[in-house]
């Protein structure tokens, strides 16, 4: 795994491990999160940055699938940065190359949905043609498309995953839940935009369950290449989400609508299909974290 320190790839490795797996981590030894890796005698940490991939990777010999969830330049600074996306693009082929070495026969990695860009009424089908609106989802996008050929080459499953919002316990503190679920039972006001467009928010549980399942059921789609969308089917008017919020915490602090300055893309409009999803996990794939009960559970551990 790469990304085992982040929000989703953490719950991922612990998920793993859970099942019985054997995770070997690519850590890069000044990361801040380090304390936040699993604890467990199945998880091998190795030290090193993403372009030092090639070296780290004669400590593990052979593995049964590769997980890449790193990617620099996420925040509003680099996003449209070309030199640092183009870095990017660079090292996770190095990663691809890396599973080829090690004979993994999946490989998957962590797109996203701005790979997309805007669509009619935020409708987001993986077989669509993409048009992104940044040099992130530019990036993702250009990897996907070098790395499928590759995979096909190789005859190695290939799920490119497209997270949307996923939300929970860790996220980013200025994620618009975390900033919900923390200031409002404190009484304050929190500035909002106008919250009219379409969105889609997923709990981490079944975020992190949805890649495992998709990896437990890999075996029986080899050689296969698929873009899959990782997202609730709960897609509402995102004021909807705002004002669930603001009831289960008991009507406490208030919400300003229309008065936070958003990125320059503006008021996009999400609404995935899950489909792929449901097909490469036999249909057996469900959620089982309705939204107000991963609100409730982030609000009890907010106040305890």
């Amino acid at each position: 795994m790469t990304g085992a320190t982040g929000f989703i790839g953490r719950n991922v490795a612990k998920l793993l491990l859970e099942d019985g797996a054997q995770v070997f981590a690519l850590v890069r030894p000044q990361s801040r999160q380090k304390n936040l890796l699993p604890e467990h005698e199945n998880f091998h940490k190795i030290d090193g940055s993403m372009a030092e991939i090639l070296q780290a990777a004669e400590q593990i010999g052979h593995a049964d699938g590769f997980l890449h969830f790193a990617w620099g330049g996420v925040n509003r600074e680099e996003i449209d940065s070309h030199e640092v996306q183009a870095a990017n693009v660079r090292d996770s082929l190095d990663c691809l190359w890396v599973a080829r070495n090690l004979g993994c026969r999946v490989f998957m990695d962590a797109g996203s949905r701005v790979e997309y860009g805007v669509t009619e009424d935020g409708v987001m089908e993986e077989t669509m043609e993409c048009h992104p609106v940044n040099a992130y989802g530019a990036a993702k996008l250009e990897f996907y498309q070098k790395a499928k050929p590759l995979c096909e080459a190789w005859n190695m499953t290939y799920y490119h995953l497209r997270f949307f919002s996923v939300y929970g316990t860790g996220d980013h503190p200025w994620s618009i839940i975390s900033t919900l679920v923390r200031d409002l039972p404190q009484g304050k006001t929190v500035s909002l935009s106008a919250c009219r467009h379409r969105w889609n928010f997923m709990d981490i549980a079944d975020a992190s369950r949805a890649v495992a399942e998709l990896y437990r059921y890999s075996g029986r789609h080899e050689g296969e290449s698929r873009v899959v969308n990782v997202a609730s089917e709960d897609t509402r008017i995102l004021s909807a989400f705002v004002e669930e919020i603001h009831s289960l915490c008991g009507g406490k602090g208030a919400l300003e609508f229309g008065t936070f300055v958003q990125a320059k893309e503006g008021a996009l409009s999400i609404c995935p299909k899950v489909q792929a999803l449901q097909d490469l996990t036999e249909h057996t794939w469900k959620e089982e974290v309705s939204f107000g009960e991963g609100i409730k559970r982030m609000l009890s551990l907010e106040q305890a």
